[in-house]
């Protein structure tokens, strides 16, 4: 199997720190508010790599953190007139939720920021200790000219990066360079007392900390979207490198940007979507289908089109499994023919096929051609004539297959329009008694029926997926 690696700008044969284990550290959400789809793109990418990694035979630990205190958590919660920890625990379930709409695994362990300050003070004090960082009025730096090796992951020279500076900069720092590892309160801040000042740490500590505590001083996998590569990463390595004076990563993955019709994605530009927004028009697995429908190392672009062509792609294998599962009910327990076995060798080749795409660096749209292969021979070759085995096992693989990349691939039993507009009526109940998290409850419910819903002024609408 081979991953690309950042750091060193080419595909490496994959060799575990530890055999027959994987330490992945995956950087997670800051939670303020919904995810969009932008975010979506690493949580699928990376819960498919942790899912291949585990049908390689593999034993994955898989930490993703949530960053619960920050700026903008700060800033909604003072605009709300709550809490932080309010605002940050809301948004953690409303993750989870979009989590379970993707089908992404839950993490081995998803470390919050605010349950690991005392770690964070003594990684902070260890630096300090060596050398690599300084406190100036209550603020601690880390001293970047003190990592020989900076700028090592995103390849840019600590020189040019110096000379590119164009905002005033702090007169305490020793060099513009430098970075906050802790700084002081403002008012109306949440904080937490160090030997430097009660306050808060920067961004850049906690997944050092977080990764050392649940993974060890050296993983394997560190992964998270291309923006995080500077100053994010490469500011994580300087740390934790200077701290334990090992190699933190070995391998470094990133996915590529999103853009939304060919353009970033921006408020301003009106082509911001949430994965919330998104369930409301579609269920949840088209998104992940269409998300593997691209090398995650290349641009993606989002468009009304091809999730339609994505919904397309999905149901072409729903259908097929729906079909086999269909011939399965009449289907006799009968010795294969030469010709069913020549399917399943067929099939065994395409598993193969899908093997090596993945093996390539997680292809996952060339993995899903091998599944559409595999569901063109069940569609072109299986009828009710054939065994229970055979079709048994060509649905078998199929399911497998699209379950190693997380979709969901078996027709759910379809409500009839009765049951259907009864639970449209509780819904409308739920919400006149002000009890939305029914009301949500049942959305979630039709939509993972195919059923969605559209709320008009004439009232509620509803149509199949």
């Amino acid at each position: 199997m081979k991953i690309y690696n950042t750091l060193t700008k080419k595909k490496e044969e994959f060799i575990p720190i530890e055999e027959g284990k994987v330490r992945m550290y995956v950087c997670g959400p800051t939670v303020y508010n919904y995810i969009h789809i932008g975010n979506a793109r690493p949580i699928i990418v990376f819960d498919t790599v942790r899912r291949y990694l585990e049908y390689k035979g593999y034993e994955v630990n898989f930490v993703s953190n949530f960053t619960d205190v920050d700026d903008k958590i700060i800033k909604k919660a003072n605009d709300e007139g709550v809490s932080a920890t309010e605002i940050s625990e809301r948004f953690i379930d409303e993750y989870r939720k979009d989590q379970e709409g993707l089908n992404v695994k839950p993490a081995t362990t998803n470390p919050k920021a605010t349950e690991e300050i005392d770690g964070m003070i003594e990684m902070i004090d260890a630096l300090i200790k060596k050398g690599h960082a300084y406190e100036k009025n209550g603020t601690v730096y880390f001293r970047t000219r003190s990592f020989k090796d900076y700028g090592k992951l995103s390849k840019k020279n600590i020189d040019d990066l110096e000379a590119g500076i164009r905002i005033a900069v702090s007169d305490e720092k020793e060099d513009p360079l430098d970075f906050v590892l802790w700084k002081p309160k403002k008012e109306g801040e949440p904080y937490w007392t160090s030997p430097w000042s009660d306050g808060r740490p920067g961004w850049h500590i906690e997944c050092s900390v977080m990764s050392k505590k649940y993974l060890g001083e050296q993983i394997d996998i560190h992964a998270g979207g291309e923006d995080l590569v500077f100053p994010h990463h490469e500011n994580e390595i300087a740390q934790s490198e200077a701290c334990n004076g090992k190699e933190f990563a070995k391998y470094w993955m990133h996915n590529a940007f999103l853009n939304i019709d060919n353009k970033k994605m921006s408020k301003s530009e009106g082509n911001f979507f949430t994965v919330r927004d998104i369930s409301e028009q579609y269920p949840l697995q088209i998104l992940r289908f269409f998300m593997l429908s691209s090398h995650y190392r290349s641009p993606l672009n989002f468009s009304r089109e091809l999730m339609e062509a994505s919904k397309n792609g999905l149901e072409r294998i729903l259908t097929a499994t729906y079909n086999l599962e269909h011939l399965l009910e009449s289907a006799e327990s009968k010795e294969l023919t030469e010709e069913e076995k020549n399917i399943l060798t067929e099939a065994e080749s395409l598993n193969s096929k899908f093997d090596m795409a993945m093996d390539d660096d997680f292809n996952t749209a060339d993995a899903i051609a091998a599944i559409f292969e595999i569901v063109k021979a069940a569609n072109s070759k299986i009828t009710s004539s054939n065994s229970k085995e055979l079709i048994q096992k060509v649905l078998d693989k199929i399911l497998k297959l699209s379950d190693i990349l997380g979709l969901q691939v078996k027709k759910k039993e379809e409500l009839l329009d009765d049951e259907i507009e009864q639970l449209i009526q509780d819904r409308q109940n739920a919400r006149k008694g002000k009890d939305f998290a029914k009301a949500d409850e049942i959305r979630n419910l039709l939509l993972e029926k195919g059923i969605i819903l559209e709320d008009t002024r004439e009232g509620v609408r509803w149509k199949r997926a």
